[in-house]
């Protein structure tokens, strides 16, 4: 018996099917955010840093600077990441070629490339508009600014990525998310708490009445960021009814987004009895939401055991969503990415049933001594095996093809 038929065997003593994990988790696909690559700076005029409540910290060497390295990098991080892919893409990584468009001009044409590569890798495709890093954004306001132009030009924006996303699906013919972030805040109290949150609410009522296909449209809500600490426009409460009360629209859950106390975890099994979607952006706040490289901790495991849990796999499109600029970014993206699936796929074989019949029986000795049982079977063992079976290496064994990477390419650009 060699160690993968032995590790097995310990699994199929409490009646949990291996093999069935490891299918399940090569068929989920992952989304993985482009802007790790070169610290949200994108692709536009200047080339400025992110800014707007979103900072990435550290200067490590080899930041993607076109369209062109940006790419190159991922499809290196890809090769070593198992399973099904999906590339998360902001607006502001348009490629203009020598006529530049301002975000209420972007079309399908300025992301064609993106597509081109997509089609490639056999990739999925996500979209968001960029609502930052942009001189309309006004007073840190957008959607909800009290001037009519600063609202209509953001409008106009979101609308253009919205027709842009339906493309993109009818392209690849895979649906994709749309998900709207926007910095509006106060860093100190405000005299009107109001009246921001009607604006965006007519803001989006403009930006969402037309309806696409294969378009997923999802609000992702904060509790505050850099310069608004006092008030977010976009708040947890004001998404969740918005998307209740508007069939078709969805609040997505980064967690990073709420109070250091709240469970993300927590969050899904509720919203699962009300919408037949939960967008997810996964991440690893560090006493606030600074967004480093996700780790195999227990926030990430506790959102994995409840999406298989709740049987949700295919309920729950999970994206990441961190930026560590201090770090190889191609292994960070790796890293990060891989941990998400080592947690899926730690839900994925445990004795779930079990668990809820001796919850459900109230045998609650038992299921206190088989919770923490599981802890000790060699995971680890059916991991590299997966990772055998994708034809990645597993946990250290990629390393050295980065450095090489970074050796070679990345240490040669500016």
């Amino acid at each position: 018996m060699n160690i993968f038929e032995y590790a097995k065997s310990k699994y199929d003593v409490l009646g949990i099917d291996v093999e069935a994990a490891i299918r399940t988790l090569s068929s989920k696909e992952i989304s993985i955010h482009c802007w790790q690559g070169d610290d949200v700076v994108g692709f536009e005029q200047g080339g400025q840093e992110a800014s707007g409540g979103i900072q990435a910290t550290g200067n490590y060497p080899g930041r993607a600077r076109t369209p062109e390295e940006l790419m190159a990098d991922f499809e290196v991080a890809i090769k070593h990441i198992p399973g099904k892919k999906r590339i998360n893409l902001h607006a502001s990584y348009a490629v203009h070629g020598d006529i530049f468009a301002d975000r209420d001009e972007l079309e399908y044409k300025h992301f064609a490339p993106w597509v081109e590569f997509a089609k490639k890798n056999d990739l999925g495709i996500d979209f968001n508009p960029t609502f930052f890093s942009h001189p309309m954004v006004k007073d840190g306001l957008t959607l909800s600014s009290p001037d009519n132009g600063v609202r209509a030009f953001w409008i106009r924006h979101a609308r253009c990525c919205r027709k842009i996303s339906a493309q993109i699906a009818k392209e690849l013919g895979k649906d994709v998310l749309h998900n709207i972030w926007i910095p509006d805040g106060f860093k100190d109290i405000p005299g009107d708490k109001l009246g921001p949150r009607r604006r965006l609410k007519e803001s989006l009522d403009i930006i969402l009445a037309d309806k696409y296909d294969g378009v997923i449209d999802s609000l992702e809500s904060k509790v505050f960021g850099i310069g608004v600490e006092s008030y977010t426009v976009g708040s947890n409460e004001f998404y969740l009814g918005y998307a209740a009360s508007r069939k078709g629209v969805y609040n997505l859950l980064d967690n990073g987004h709420y109070h250091p106390t709240e469970s993300v975890a927590d969050k899904i099994s509720s919203l699962l009895l009300y919408f037949d979607k939960i967008p997810l952006h996964v991440t690893r706040p560090v006493r606030w939401d600074s967004d480093h490289v996700v780790t195999l901790n227990d926030d990430v495991l506790d959102m994995a055991k409840e999406i298989v849990r709740c049987d949700a796999l295919d309920k729950v499109l999970i994206g990441l969503d961190f930026f560590d600029a201090s770090i190889n970014r191609i292994a960070a993206w790796i890293i990060g990415t891989r941990n998400m699936q080592k947690a899926l796929l730690q839900a994925l074989l445990l004795p779930n049933k079990t668990f809820k019949e001796l919850q459900d029986s109230s045998r609650f000795t038992e299921l206190l001594m088989l919770n923490e049982a599981v802890k000790t079977l060699p995971f680890g063992v059916i991991w590299e095996e997966y990772c055998r079976r994708s034809g990645v290496s597993c946990d250290t064994g990629w390393y050295s093809n980065i450095a090489e990477y970074e050796r070679n390419v990345l240490s040669k650009r500016g």
